[in-house]
């Protein structure tokens, strides 16, 4: 080792001499910085929490005035929602905020607030009116023998197979051409059933019937489900290069849109039923038209199934409701279906599903039609978990009866 490399080694050791300790300072200088931060942080906790603990107590002494005023309101008859009332003293509350953000927030909040206040009063207005004559009737169980059952379309249709499903052989039976027939014949007293398909795993709601449940003061008390097993159907010994012209209701072609796609040469025509649709191919005999209803149509009908399966979806299946004139319920019913309108203003549904999640009821569809008459406002249809019989149940359509309009239970099923 000559002299420069060991000048050049000590000048290094002398150097990292000095660089160490600055490096040592710096380390703990940042952890200080790091410790301090932590302490404001967790001060600054602590001081939520103590205002925190502050708005609790005040809430509950908020809730008990609350119901102060519900017991007020029972022995005078008063509504429980005053919307007036409610929108002034959320405007005044607003402007006692500094700052556009916290204005808009304190809205919020006391929205909220209020909006929980009726939900307590609404459960002690049941509480009290509770020996009131219900609307609805529970019955041990529906009568499904020597009643009479209107289906729309023909025999062999999937109305007919969820009819048959549903109250067995032991009925007695006619069809009608249109949904709107169906119901009318129960307004009429003419069949004590009608079966409606109300909705497709594929195709989704069938909404003429959504509006007819708003139309007829009909109640639903049951449903069924039925596979949607779509095949082509035809004249016996009918092949495919022969036809042309294919038949169908116009959910059942949106169906099998894939395999009508692998013969476009064939022109599509929307028919009132699939039934109804094999039973024309039937009538006619020309083996250039085919039809797309279920094997089950094409044995009644002595028809040909030429190609089996041709829907897109293999799990497709049709739910159908059974509805009838009489307000009843089945005591171990578990659904109910219900539906309301709301105006068109920033928070009107939510506020409307609040009563389902305050209550703690599983609400498992909603659906919404628009409101004739009246540009972009809605009627909702909302399906739940529950019975007319419990009190949970009673506090939700309570609150939406008061805060709704049109509002509507159309069956517990």
């Amino acid at each position: 080792m000559n002299s420069y490399q060991v000048f050049y080694i000590f000048s290094r050791i002398k150097d990292l001499q000095e660089k160490i300790p600055r490096c040592i300072i710096s380390m703990i200088t940042l952890w200080k910085r790091k410790e301090d931060t932590m302490l404001d942080l967790t001060q600054l906790r602590k001081e939520i929490d103590d205002i925190d603990r502050q708005i609790v107590k005040l809430f509950e002494k908020r809730m008990a005035v609350s119901e102060k005023v519900a017991r007020f309101k029972i022995e005078t008859g008063k509504p429980v929602f005053d919307p007036v009332r409610e929108k002034e003293k959320l405007n005044t509350l607003s402007h006692q905020a500094a700052g556009e953000f916290n204005s808009r927030g304190i809205y919020e909040l006391y929205r909220q607030i209020m909006s929980i206040s009726r939900k307590r009063q609404y459960q002690l207005i049941e509480e009290h009116q509770n020996n009131n004559d219900p609307l609805f009737s529970p019955v041990d169980a529906l009568k499904k023998e020597g009643v009479t059952v209107v289906f729309q379309g023909v025999e062999g249709a999937y109305s007919y197979a969820a009819m048959n499903t549903f109250f067995g052989k032991n009925i007695k039976s006619f069809h009608v051409d249109t949904w709107k027939d169906a119901m009318e014949a129960i307004k009429n007293h003419e069949a004590d059933f009608a079966v409606l398909p109300i909705e497709n795993s594929t195709a989704g709601i069938v909404q003429d019937n959504y509006d007819l449940l708003t139309k007829y003061d009909h109640v639903i008390v049951g449903e069924q489900i039925i596979p949607c097993q779509h095949a082509l159907v035809g004249l016996p010994g009918t092949l495919l290069d022969e036809i042309r012209d294919i038949y169908s209701h116009p959910q059942a072609l949106m169906q099998c849109r894939e395999f009508l796609e692998t013969h476009r040469e064939w022109t599509t025509h929307e028919f009132g039923n699939t039934a109804a649709a094999a039973k024309k191919i039937a009538e006619e005999g020309n083996r250039t038209q085919a039809a797309i209803s279920s094997p089950y149509a094409a044995e009644f009908f002595g028809l040909s199934v030429l190609k089996e399966n041709i829907f897109t979806n293999a799990g497709n299946s049709t739910r159908f409701i059974i509805v009838t004139k009489d307000k009843i319920y089945c005591r171990n019913a578990g659904k109910i279906s219900v539906s309301y309108e709301l105006p068109h203003e920033s928070g009107s549904l939510y506020n409307s599903l609040s009563h389902f999640i305050y209550n703690g009821l599983n609400m498992t569809k909603i659906e919404s039609r628009p409101v004739r008459g009246r540009n972009w406002e809605y009627r909702f249809f909302v399906d739940f978990e529950g019975n007319l019989s419990d009190s949970a149940v009673k506090n939700a359509l309570k609150g939406l009866e008061a805060e709704t309009q049109n509002f509507r239970i159309h069956g517990n099923y």
